[in-house]
C-alpha cells in the first residue's frame, strides 16, 4: 500500500529530493490452488513465475506546506505463469500507478489513493493475447508501533480485451489487510491479502464471482533492502 511504504519519507526537503527516484527489482512466486472452475484445469502449485522491476518518481512529497504526496510509478514484468490459470505462458506486463497519499492524524493514521492501468502481452499455445487492467483502491494505515503499521484496503478493477481498453470483459472488487514492517534503518517488509468479494464477468453475469479474469485472492509479500 503506497500510504504505508512512505510514511519514512516524512522528513527534510533535502531527504525528500534526495529520495524522490528509486529503482526496485525482484523476483515472483505464484500460488494456485484451483478445483471445480468452469473453462479452469484443476491445479495445486506454489512456482517460481518470473521478475519484476519498478521505477519511482516521488512528485510531491508530504511535509510543511503539502499535506498531499503524490508518487508516479512503472513497474515493468515478466511471468511465466498466467495470473489465473495458473498455466505456463510468457506475459509481458507494464503496470502504471499514480498514487496519492495524506497524513489523517499526525503520525498516526494514513490514507492513500491509487489509481492503476495495465497493459499485458500474453504468448500461450502459439498465439498472442493482448488485455488491459484498469483500477482504483482506497486504503487507511495505522500505526501500532514506531516501525510496524497495518491497515486496509479496497480495490476495484476492471478487465479489457486489448491494450487500449478496446472491449470491457468484466470486473471484480477486492478487500482486505495490509502491513507495513521496518526490519532495519534500510530494510522493510510489506504484506497484502485481499479476497474477491463481488465480480461480473460479460459472459456470465449470474455468477457472483468474476473467476473467469480475476483470481479469488490475492496475496503479496515483499522483502526490500536499500542500498
Amino acid at each position: 500500500m503506497e500510504a504505508m511504504r512512505r510514511v519514512r519519507q516524512r522528513s527534510s526537503s533535502s531527504t525528500r529530493r534526495r529520495n524522490s527516484f528509486r529503482i526496485e527489482f525482484g523476483g515472483l512466486l505464484a500460488s494456485h490452488h484451483i478445483r471445480n472452475v468452469t473453462d479452469l484445469d484443476d491445479r495445486n502449485q506454489v512456482d517460481f513465475s518470473g521478475f519484476f522491476g519498478e521505477l519511482r518518481y516521488l512528485v510531491i512529497g508530504r511535509g510543511p506546506g503539502s499535506p498531499l504526496g503524490l508518487t508516479v510509478s512503472i513497474e515493468p514484468e515478466w511471468n511465466r505463469r498466467d495470473e489465473t490459470s495458473g498455466g505456463q505462458v510468457s506475459a509481458y506486463g507494464l503496470e502504471t500507478k499514480i498514487a496519492i497519499d495524506t497524513e489523517l492524524m499526525e503520525n498516526l493514521v494514513y490514507a492513500g489513493v491509487n489509481l492503476l492501468y495495465e497493459p499485458e502481452m500474453v504468448h500461450a499455445e502459439g498465439a498472442w493475447e493482448r488485455e488491459s487492467t484498469l483500477g482504483v483502491s482506497g486504503a487507511i494505515a495505522f500505526r501500532l508501533a514506531s516501525d510496524l503499521l497495518i491497515g486496509a484496503e479496497l480495490g476495484y478493477f476492471r478487465h479489457y480485451d486489448g491494450l487500449a481498453l478496446k472491449t470491457f470483459e468484466g470486473d471484480a472488487l477486492y478487500l482486505g489487510p495490509t502491513l507495513y514492517l521496518q526490519l532495519a534503518r534500510k530494510a522493510f517488509m510489506t504484506a497484502a491479502f485481499a479476497a474477491q468479494i463481488a465480480g461480473r464477468e460479460v459472459d456470465n453475469p449470474g455468477v457472483a464471482l468474476n473467476l473467469a479474469e480475476f483470481s479469488r485472492s490475492r496475496a503479496r509479500l515483499r522483502f526490500a533492502f536499500e542500498f
